[in-house]
């Protein structure tokens, strides 16, 4: 999670991690199904409007740091160094999320989502979401002249590069097979005469 900065954003965003890690806690025990936001707002000793000022759904409770998540994908574009190939720098930030979300731990709230047909929905609209976002930042960058139909295309193999690798035996073998083939993909969208994307390993 990004680290906020001043007494007030600390303050808020201490009141955010509280309300996620109730959520999380209930869920996992009870259900998903079987927790109101009534229930989360009072074992988190909040309001239920002090909960939806930091969580517009019940389902983006579970995924508390889509934001975060979001911003990390956007700058492994916008904040890589002069030069710093783009595939390879997504790729290393593919693994970060990877390794993240795969931690002990992470398990039953994955078995959660996938159980759950509005949180399965609420995922995939977050993924478009990030993709988008993605795909945005790639395309603003005057070192990588490229059409939109390719920066939205790579950005969607990304963000998906993420989910099938998070359900693979081995997920960082998984990441670097999947983005070798993003590699040869983006190497033939490249105009010609294009600078090279980088080495294909970590």
């Amino acid at each position: 999670m990004t680290v906020p900065s001043g007494r007030r954003e600390r303050k808020k965003a201490a009141t955010r991690q509280k309300i996620a890690d109730t959520a999380l806690r209930l869920f996992t025990e009870r259900g998903y199904d079987a927790v109101g936001i009534r229930e989360v707002a009072a074992e988190a000793d909040v309001a239920v409007t002090t909960l939806f000022s930091h969580f517009a759904s019940k389902e983006a409770l579970v995924f508390e740091q889509d934001q975060d998540f979001e911003q990390r994908l956007t700058q492994a574009v916008t904040g890589r160094a002069p030069h710093d190939p783009l595939i390879p720098a997504l790729r290393r930030e593919i693994h970060a999320l990877v390794r993240h979300c795969t931690a002990d731990g992470a398990a039953p709230i994955w078995r959660m989502i996938d159980a759950s047909p509005a949180l399965r929905e609420y995922e995939e609209s977050m993924r478009l979401r990030h993709a988008e976002s993605l795909a945005t930042a790639i395309a603003a960058d005057p070192g990588l002249p490229q059409t939109t139909t390719a920066c939205r295309t790579i950005s969607r193999f990304a963000i998906d590069a993420f989910s099938l690798a998070r359900e693979a035996a081995d997920p960082e073998a998984a990441v670097d097979e999947i983005f070798q083939m993003i590699e040869a993909a983006w190497a033939v969208a490249l105009p010609s005469g294009s600078a090279a994307t980088g080495p294909a390993g970590p």
